[in-house]
């Protein structure tokens, strides 16, 4: 399969295109034929380690990804496609399923590999049936800001919370934050640049 390799930590210019083997999926995982994945800002952290290594977080990083290059040379955390195939004990999809995967289950179990034809994930983490309505690169763009939003909703306890401030709010993170912040019944205020209060306001 084709794949897009970080041959070293640097900018954009180190990613490069290479055949590589296909995954096959251990007994609880599918292999997903991928049709749209996403570039994070995460991504472009990780590629680039744009982060002094003696700073503990780029001891972390280094430590747990690899010092001079990625030791999964393979970036991207986002998946839309179909099923390709699936292991023995998989319960939850089939072949031909269009689903919508993030392959980050913790701080702890993440699995990079995203900017290639195939990956292979276990069912029980982040993956969804793709909404029928969305198509495949529509799909890609929800789950990381999703996924933040809601974190980032959740550490400030947005329950028990009548106001809301969310700066940013025309971006990734922030037109789904300002979305599920009204869903909990917050009144929200966002802030974004003028080039956007009409799409800000639109979200309600």
């Amino acid at each position: 399969m084709k794949a897009i390799i970080c041959t070293k930590y640097g900018p954009p210019e180190v990613l490069q295109l290479k055949e590589v083997e296909k995954p096959t999926p251990k007994n609880n995982e599918i292999c997903i034929k991928i049709h749209a994945t996403t570039a994070t800002s995460s991504d472009c952290i990780l590629r680039s380690f744009n982060i002094p290594k003696w700073h503990p977080l780029g001891l972390m990083m280094g430590i747990a990804l690899g010092f001079g290059k990625p030791r999964n040379p393979i970036l991207g955390m986002v998946a839309a496609g179909e099923v390709d195939s699936i292991g023995n004990d998989v319960k939850r999809f089939k072949i031909g399923d269009q689903v919508l995967a993030y392959t980050v289950k913790s701080p702890t179990k993440t699995k990079l590999g995203t900017y290639a034809q195939y990956i292979c994930v276990p069912e029980d983490w982040p993956v969804l049936p793709k909404p029928s309505n969305l198509t495949y690169e529509e799909s890609a763009a929800i789950p990381y800001g999703g996924e933040l939003a809601m974190h980032f909703l959740k550490k400030g306890d947005i329950q028990s919370r009548k106001n809301v401030l969310i700066v940013g709010a025309s971006g990734t993170i922030g037109t789904t934050a300002v979305q599920l912040a009204r869903y909990y019944g917050a009144k929200v205020t966002g802030v974004c640049s003028t080039a956007n209060i009409e799409l800000v306001r639109s979200l309600g």
